[in-house]
């Protein structure tokens, strides 16, 4: 995993946000985080962007994550529940496990905090069908992470 930093000036963002958008579109994403820095006519956005090397321009999608480097230990701990939750969901309805939701998806729910349906919805390839079929389940297990941390 390896790490690039964006300043966007609050005053003038476009000049920042253009190398983040083309930074984004070329490479895997494995998280972003971003906070609003104060400081007078100088505000604007700090933005940590982890991402997977690829030996090409864009890492392969079928590259594989090793979960336990991107998420921290407390996340990674309730990302792996979620795993197991999804195995026994796909055994009882006799699917692959991917048909439930991708670990890319999981790991989402996890950092992501998600806590509603409409939440659950926002994540890239989970559609309403899917919200609706497993949403529950993982959410009450996220709920409970939650409140065990």
């Amino acid at each position: 995993m390896q790490y690039r930093f964006f300043w966007i000036n609050a005053v003038y963002p476009s000049a920042g946000e253009e190398p983040l958008n083309q930074f984004l579109r070329g490479h895997a994403i494995l998280h972003i985080e971003r906070e609003f820095v104060a400081a007078g006519a100088d505000s604007g956005w700090s933005v940590c962007v982890s991402y997977r090397a690829s030996n090409g321009n864009v890492a392969s999608k079928s590259a594989k994550i090793d979960y336990r480097e991107v998420l921290n230990e407390e996340d990674f701990a309730v990302f792996a529940k979620c795993r197991n939750l999804r195995k026994q969901l796909a055994e009882q309805e006799g699917v692959p496990v991917y048909a439930v939701f991708s670990n890319q998806q999981l790991a989402e729910m996890v950092q992501q905090r998600v806590a509603t349906i409409s939440a659950l919805r926002q994540i890239d390839g989970v559609g309403e069908a899917k919200a609706a079929r497993y949403g529950e389940a993982f959410l009450s297990l996220l709920r409970q992470s939650v409140e065990s941390q």
